[in-house]
């Protein structure tokens, strides 16, 4: 069996990363050695040894691949690749497992790899295997998507707000895609949820709502969120357009989604004339939180 790092090996760059991997192997050894070997190519790899902490990583980071072995405790490298396709991500799959007959490459590639490299192997064709999926991922690359100073990057799945880095979750990435890609149209909590998680999700769940509240935080002050009542949300500027309110704003006739107060209503435990969701106080009834 041949030793795949070689003692010598020259890697070819070593200054800046140039992508972000998910490894997911469950010998400690051989996923260290992988780690440290991609880091010399300026490849970050972060470790997932089971197939639960695989889908914990990638529900809350952004990676440009995953390389995953097939053979892992819970949910196997097979189970997590069909999560991958299902969620809608397009994350690139690389395979790496020492399954290497025919039969195992095309059950592979009908999971939804993207590539597969059988056990044992060199360092050095994994990272032009790695380089390649990269690169065809690149020439794909969804457009940079900006409106109200917010920019939204598909491909490096990067948000900016006024120039400034905000980090988000990977659902709080997907429902602003959704939002910024309807360029300024109202998108309904429905379809926010058809679209942001999946076809399993319930469609009484208040998901949405505390989903866009911690997204409207995380891109801060002045709202861009506005709440439409009665049919959804949507990305744009002053709370009393489209009757709509922001969260922290004032409008009539306009819902508020986590603090402020308004004459129509707020979500979650404050006052006004017609309930409340949020957390202010206005003039009449009490809210329902």
């Amino acid at each position: 069996m041949r030793f795949w790092i070689h003692r010598r090996y020259a890697p070819t760059r070593s200054i800046g990363l140039t992508m972000r991997v998910l490894v997911v192997e469950d010998e400690p050894y051989l996923a260290e050695a992988i780690r440290d070997g991609l880091r010399l190519e300026a490849i970050a790899a972060d470790l997932a040894g089971d197939g639960d902490t695989a889908l914990e990583l990638l529900s809350t980071n952004a990676y440009d691949i995953a390389v995953l072995d097939r053979d892992i405790p819970g949910p196997s490298g097979d189970e997590v690749a069909r999560r991958i396709v299902a969620s809608g991500t397009g994350t690139p799959i690389l395979m790496l497992t020492a399954a290497d007959r025919l039969d195992d490459l095309a059950t592979g590639f009908g999971l939804g790899a993207d590539d597969y490299l059988t056990k044992p192997f060199e360092l050095r064709e994994l990272v032009l295997r790695l380089r390649a999926l990269d690169r065809r991922r690149a020439q794909n690359r969804p457009p940079v998507l900006e409106i109200a100073g917010i920019r939204l990057d598909p491909f490096r799945r990067e948000v900016h707000r006024d120039g400034r880095y905000v980090a988000l979750t990977r659902k709080q990435f997907a429902v602003l895609d959704v939002l910024v890609a309807a360029e300024g149209g109202v998108v309904s909590a429905e379809k926010l949820l058809e679209r942001a998680w999946d076809e399993n999700a319930d469609p009484f769940t208040n998901a949405v709502r505390i989903t866009v509240s911690a997204l409207r935080k995380r891109l801060g002050e002045p709202w861009v969120i506005v709440t439409v009542p009665g049919v959804g949300y949507r990305i744009g500027p002053g709370p009393t357009a489209l009757g709509g309110s922001v969260e922290g704003g004032v409008a009539d006739g306009a819902t508020v989604d986590g603090g402020g107060a308004g004459r129509g209503g707020a979500d979650g435990g404050g006052a006004g004339r017609g309930g409340a969701d949020g957390g202010g106080a206005g003039r009449g009834g009490a809210g329902r939180g």
